[in-house]
This record gives C-alpha cells, sequence and structure tokens, in this order.
C-alpha cells in the first residue's frame, strides 16, 4: 500500500505541480503575442493546477504517516518542515501574484492596452520564476532528505 502511494504522490506533482509551475511561463509568450484570451486560459489553468497541486501535498501527508517507523520521520522533521513550508509559499505566490498577475494582463489585452499588459511582464516573471525555483527546492529536499 505505501508504494501504492508513493507512485501517487509522485505521479500527482509531476502531472500537478509540473503545470502549476510551467503554465505562467507559456503564459508570459501570450503575453508577449498580445493574445489576451490565451493569457486568461493559462491564468484559469494555472489557478487550477495550483489548488489542485494540494492533492500531491495530502498524497505526501499519506506516504509520510506509512513511513516506516526506522525513518522517524515526521512533519517536524526538519526537511519534512522545510518543504511543507516551501511549498505552501510557492502556492500562495501562484495564487496571490502569478495567477492575478495574469489574469490582470489579459484584461489589459481585452482592452486594446498591450502596454498595460507589458508592465505586468516583470511581476508575473519575477512571481513564477519564485514559484518554480521553490518548487525545484522541495523537490530536491524530497529526494535528498538530508
Amino acid at each position: 500500500m505505501d508504494t501504492a502511494l508513493n507512485v501517487l504522490h509522485v505521479v500527482a506533482a509531476v502531472f500537478l505541480v509540473g503545470p502549476m509551475a510551467i503554465l505562467p511561463m507559456t503564459g508570459m509568450r501570450a503575453v508577449r503575442a498580445g493574445n489576451g484570451p490565451m493569457v486568461e486560459l493559462l491564468a484559469r489553468s494555472t489557478r487550477v493546477f495550483s489548488l489542485a497541486s494540494l492533492l500531491v501535498a495530502v498524497l505526501g501527508f499519506g506516504v509520510l504517516g506509512m513511513a516506516d517507523e526506522q525513518f522517524d520521520l515526521s512533519v517536524t522533521t526538519s526537511w519534512v518542515l522545510t518543504s511543507i513550508i516551501l511549498y505552501l509559499v510557492a502556492l500562495a505566490l501562484s495564487l496571490v501574484v502569478v495567477v492575478p498577475s495574469l489574469s490582470r494582463a489579459a484584461g489589459e489585452l481585452a482592452d486594446g492596452r498591450a502596454e498595460g499588459a507589458g508592465a505586468l511582464y516583470g511581476r508575473i516573471a519575477a512571481g513564477s520564476g519564485v514559484v518554480a525555483l521553490l518548487l525545484v527546492a522541495v523537490t530536491v529536499l524530497m529526494v535528498w532528505k538530508p
């Protein structure tokens, strides 16, 4: 059972957290191209994948709960706690900075204000870049388990 849960956790991470990190970068291309409907679609998709990534966290807690006692793992284990905190910061940044910036850029493009959308480009790039780096750090901690 623990192997199946591990597999589900990793598969969910690949297919849910991956798009959470990559879609905003595609959104930046759409902002540069002035494609408002595509930017709006990518903003909604990023929101959906960001929220769906909570399933990865739930599965992760399941994996943690089923871990062999010889490993002495808990939520207070340093690398586990650090991973949780980094993930929560990434999730918040995605939902509070990246998605609203993409949505606002889509609105600007829909209103014919490409310069307004372009002004949001840096915010989208910085936010999504930090989210991606935080998710990479979580992945490193999950594999390395220092």
